[in-house]
C-alpha cells in the first residue's frame, strides 16, 4: 500500500498497523484527529542527486525555469509529500500560494501526468516512474521536467499511537524496524536483485523502468539519532501550519516515538544485511 490518505484511511478502519511513507502522512493524520508515532526514519545519500521527484512542465507551458511559475496553475494536494513540495518550491523562488493557482487534486497513479497532458495544470511535481513516463509520451509535444534542488528525502515508518499502546505490538514492531533497516542497506548493496525482484516481480514494471527508478533512488542511509530528521520535519510542519493554517506542532514530542530512535540503525549491528 503506497500514498498517505490510502494508508490513514486503512489506520481509521484498523486494517493496518504499520505505514511506508514520505514526511507530511504523520502530520496531517495528526492534524485531522489520528493520532500515529513515526518509529523509523530513512534518508538517501546524496539526496540532491537522487531526489524523489522533480517538476514537471506541461506541453505549452512558458516555463524555463522554477522562477517563471507566478501565475500558473500548480497541482496540489495537501495532505501528500507532493503538496508539501510546492510550498518549499514556491518558497525558494520567493513566492507565495497566491501568486499561483493552486489546483487541488490527488496524486495517484498518473493522476498528475495526465493533468499536465490534458492541460488542466501548468505545473505538477513528478516522481518515480512517472518522470520517464511523462517524457516518454509527452516530450515529442513539449513536455519538460525541472530540477527542484530541494532536499526530498524522508521517509518513515509510522504507526497509530493504539497500536503503539499494544505491548506485544509494540514487540513486533520493534523487530520490524531493525529488520527494515537491515533491508535498506540491502537494497543499497544489491540494486539489480532489487530491481528485478521488487519492481519488476512485486510492481510489475517493465526492466527498463525499474533500472530507470534503481538509478534515481540511489543509497538509502539510516541516521545514528532523529536530531537531524526531526529539525527537518519540524521546519516543514511549520511551513504547513503557517500555509495551510493548521495548529502548530512539536514534532519531536507529538509526531516521533522516540522509544524506536536508535533501533533501526542498532539493527545494522545485529545481523549482516549482506
Amino acid at each position: 500500500m503506497f500514498g498517505g490518505p490510502q494508508t490513514s484511511e486503512a489506520f481509521r478502519a484498523e486494517a493496518l498497523d504499520v505505514g511506508a511513507v514520505a514526511d507530511i502522512p504523520p502530520l496531517h493524520a495528526r492534524w485531522t484527529g489520528l493520532d500515529v508515532r513515526v518509529v523509523a526514519a530513512s534518508e538517501r545519500e546524496a539526496p540532491l542527486e537522487h531526489p524523489l521527484y522533480e517538476i514537471g512542465i506541461a506541453p505549452g507551458a512558458d516555463i524555463d525555469d522554477l522562477s517563471d511559475i507566478e501565475g500558473a496553475r500548480v497541482a496540489y494536494s495537501p495532505g501528500q509529500a507532493q503538496g508539501a513540495l510546492v510550498l518549499r518550491v514556491l518558497e525558494s523562488v520567493g513566492l507565495e500560494p497566491e501568486d499561483v493557482e493552486l489546483v487541488e487534486m490527488t496524486s495517484v497513479d498518473d493522476t498528475y501526468v495526465n493533468a499536465l497532458a490534458s492541460d488542466q495544470v501548468d505545473v505538477a511535481p513528478l516522481g518515480d516512474v512517472l518522470i520517464r513516463r511523462y517524457l516518454d509520451r509527452y516530450a515529442r509535444d513539449g513536455a519538460t521536467v525541472l530540477p527542484h534542488g530541494l532536499r526530498d528525502d524522508p521517509w518513515h515508518l509510522y504507526a497509530p499511537e493504539s497500536v503503539l499502546e499494544d505491548a506485544d505490538k509494540a514487540a513486533a514492531i520493534r523487530e520490524l524496524v531493525r529488520a527494515w533497516g537491515r533491508a535498506q542497506v540491502w537494497i543499497g548493496e544489491h540494486p539489480e536483485e532489487w530491481a528485478e525482484g521488487f519492481y519488476v516481480g512485486h510492481e510489475g514494471l517493465s526492466p527498463e523502468d525499474a533500472e530507470h527508478l534503481v538509478e534515481r533512488d540511489g543509497v538509502s542511509v539510516i541516521p545514528e539519532d532523529w536530531d537531524e530528521t526531526i529539525e527537518r520535519h519540524q521546519a516543514t510542519a511549520d511551513l504547513l501550519s503557517r500555509i495551510q493554517e493548521w495548529p502548530s506542532v512539536d514534532v519531536r514530542e507529538e509526531v516521533y516515538d522516540t522509544r524506536f530512535e536508535t533501533v533501526a540503525f542498532e539493527g545494522l549491528t545485529e545481523g549482516d544485511a549482506r
